[in-house]
């Protein structure tokens, strides 16, 4: 292994939902630090690899040989069990693909890459990082974002925090906290700071 590939940097970024991690990930890919989608990852995971084993437990969610992500809501949505199955089959593919990707950087000599993982401390994906990242805004921010979201209902709003680590939690667990509700350039001068740190 050359030094280059050694001294590679993993930067983990997490953020409860409607913080801005989307948006966060796109900012650090602006400044040319490669990005692994984790949700990208299950979207290729749903047409693809995970297809069998998920028309095996979930029958009714597979159509035409691709997993109908409605359906598959549906199925899931307020059963734990069910959603501790879907997990099983889910989490070690995404890993899988986060190993490979670590991997082909390592191979091409980059010097910092980041995995974009939104369940990053609850799926233990922060074992894989250097360093974390974590996205976050005022709460009323967050609930007002996620609930303009088509299809959004208090239920599932609140169903989605109650599986997700809070967001106090996550940033007493980060190396770095990028703050979303001053506007696009205000998050990109923090990202940009964060790089100028680590590159220091």
């Amino acid at each position: 292994m050359t030094e280059a590939e050694q001294n590679m940097l993993v930067l983990g970024l997490t953020g409860s939902i409607g913080m801005g991690k989307s948006t966060t990930a796109k900012l650090f890919r602006d400044e040319g630090i490669p990005v692994f989608d984790a949700d990208a990852a299950v979207h290729d995971l749903y047409a693809g690899a995970a297809v069998p084993q998920i028309g095996k437990r979930f029958p009714s969610a597979v159509k035409n040989g691709v997993v109908d992500r409605a359906m598959l809501a549906q199925s899931v949505i307020g059963k734990a069990e069910a959603l501790a199955d879907l997990e099983k089959i889910i989490h070690p593919l995404v890993r899988s693909a986060e190993l490979d990707f670590i991997q082909h950087h390592r191979d091409c000599g980059s010097k910092i890459i980041l995995l974009d993982i939104p369940l990053l401390f609850e799926s233990r994906g922060d074992a894989l990082c250097d360093k974390i990242v974590v996205v976050t805004a005022p709460a009323d921010v967050q609930r007002e974002r996620v609930l303009a979201r088509d299809g959004m209902t208090l239920e599932k709003y609140n169903g989605l925090l109650a599986r997700q680590m809070s967001d106090a939690d996550k940033r007493a667990k980060a190396d770095f906290i990028v703050f979303t509700d001053k506007g696009i350039e205000d998050a990109r001068q923090q990202v940009r700071k964060v790089l100028q740190n680590l590159n220091a």
